[in-house]
C-alpha cells in the first residue's frame, strides 16, 4: 500500500507542476484580458444612446426613444453612398497590395549580407513608429506648393507648379503610396518570423536537386508563408470597411475632403463636429456588424477551400 501510494504521488508531481505552469501564465495574461474587457466591451453598453434622441447632460431615459431612426438615416443619407465609395476604393487598393509584405519578406531573406539585411529592414520599419501628423509635415515640406520638390524642378528651368497635397486626380494613388511606404516594413516583420520557422532541411534538399535562390524562394518559401498570408487575409476582410482614421484626417483639405472621407472620418464628424451623438453611434454598431459578417464568411469560406481557418 506505501508503494502504491509513493507510485501515485510521484505521477501526480509532474501534472500538479503542469497545472501550476499553466495557471501562472493564466495571471500573467489576465491584465491584459481586463484591460481588453474594459476598454472593447464595457463601451458596448454606450450603443444605448443610438436608440434615443441623446442630448448631452441629460439624463438618457429622459431623451425621448426613437428606435431605429438612425440606423434608417444611415441607408437614405446621400452622402453615404460617397463615403462607402472612398472606403472600399481604399480597402480594395490594400488587398489587391497584400502581398507586398510577404514579397519584400522573402526578398529580404535573399540578401546574403546579414547586416545589409538588417540596416534594410530597420530603416523600412522606422517609418510606422512615425506620427501620421509628421508624415504630414514631411509630405508638406516635399509636396507643397512651395515644397522641396517644386524648389528643385524651379532649379531645373522648369515653371509648372505642382501640390501633390491638393491633387484630386492622384489621391488615391498619393495617399496608397504614403501608407505602404509607412506600413511595409512592418507588415513583413511577421513574415519574416515565419521565414526562420520554415525546415531549413527543405532547402538543402532543393540545392542537392539543382534548384537556385528563385527555385527554393517560389517553391519552398512562398508555399511556407501561405498559412500566414492566409490567416492575416482573413483578418483583414474583417477590416473591410475599417481603413483607420488618422492618415484620412491628417491630409484632408476643402480641394480633396470629397475623396478622403472615409466611413471612420465621416463618424469622426458626426460624432464630434455637428455632435449628433446617437447617428455616429448607429453608424459605428452598423460598421461593427458588417464587420463581424464579414470575418464570418471569411472563415467558413477559408475553412472550405484550404482546409484551415482562425477559428
Amino acid at each position: 500500500m506505501a508503494r502504491n501510494a509513493q507510485t501515485v504521488a510521484l505521477e501526480a508531481k509532474p501534472v500538479i507542476k503542469k497545472r501550476r505552469k499553466q495557471w501562472n501564465l493564466f495571471f500573467l495574461a489576465l491584465p491584459f484580458m481586463i484591460m481588453v474587457f474594459m476598454f472593447s466591451y464595457v463601451p458596448i453598453c454606450g450603443w444605448i444612446i443610438s436608440f434615443y434622441e441623446y442630448r448631452t447632460g441629460v439624463p438618457l431615459f429622459e431623451n425621448e426613444f426613437v428606435g431605429f431612426k438612425y440606423f434608417k438615416l444611415f441607408f437614405t443619407d446621400k452622402q453615404v453612398l460617397r463615403v462607402i465609395k472612398n472606403t472600399l476604393i481604399f480597402s480594395g487598393i490594400g488587398y489587391a497590395l497584400a502581398p507586398l509584405p510577404m514579397v519584400f519578406a522573402i526578398l529580404l531573406n535573399e540578401i546574403k549580407s546579414t547586416r545589409f539585411r538588417k540596416i534594410a529592414q530597420t530603416i523600412t520599419t522606422l517609418p510606422n513608429f512615425i506620427s501620421w501628423v509628421i508624415v504630414y509635415a514631411l509630405a508638406f515640406a516635399l509636396f507643397s506648393t512651395d515644397g522641396v520638390v517644386n524648389e528643385v524642378l524651379k532649379m531645373f528651368g522648369s515653371d509648372k507648379v505642382t501640390n501633390l497635397l491638393t491633387n484630386k486626380d492622384i489621391v488615391y494613388l498619393f495617399q496608397t503610396i504614403i501608407s505602404q511606404w509607412k506600413g511595409l516594413g512592418w507588415g513583413s516583420i511577421i513574415y519574416i518570423a515565419a521565414i526562420a520557422g520554415i525546415d531549413q532541411e527543405l532547402y538543402e534538399a532543393a540545392a542537392i536537386d539543382g534548384a537556385g535562390r528563385f527555385g527554393s524562394a517560389i517553391h519552398i518559401t512562398l508555399p511556407g508563408l501561405m498559412p500566414t498570408f492566409i490567416t492575416l487575409l482573413i483578418l483583414s476582410i474583417s477590416n473591410l470597411i475599417n481603413t483607420g482614421f488618422q492618415q484620412y484626417f491628417v491630409f484632408k483639405n476643402s480641394v480633396v475632403y470629397d475623396k478622403l472621407e472615409v466611413l471612420d472620418l465621416y463618424i469622426y464628424k458626426q460624432g464630434l463636429q455637428i455632435f449628433d451623438y446617437s447617428y455616429s453611434t448607429a453608424v459605428g454598431m452598423i460598421k461593427s456588424v458588417i464587420s463581424i459578417v464579414m470575418l464570418t464568411i471569411a472563415n467558413i469560406v477559408a475553412k472550405r477551400v484550404r482546409g484551415n481557418s482562425i477559428f
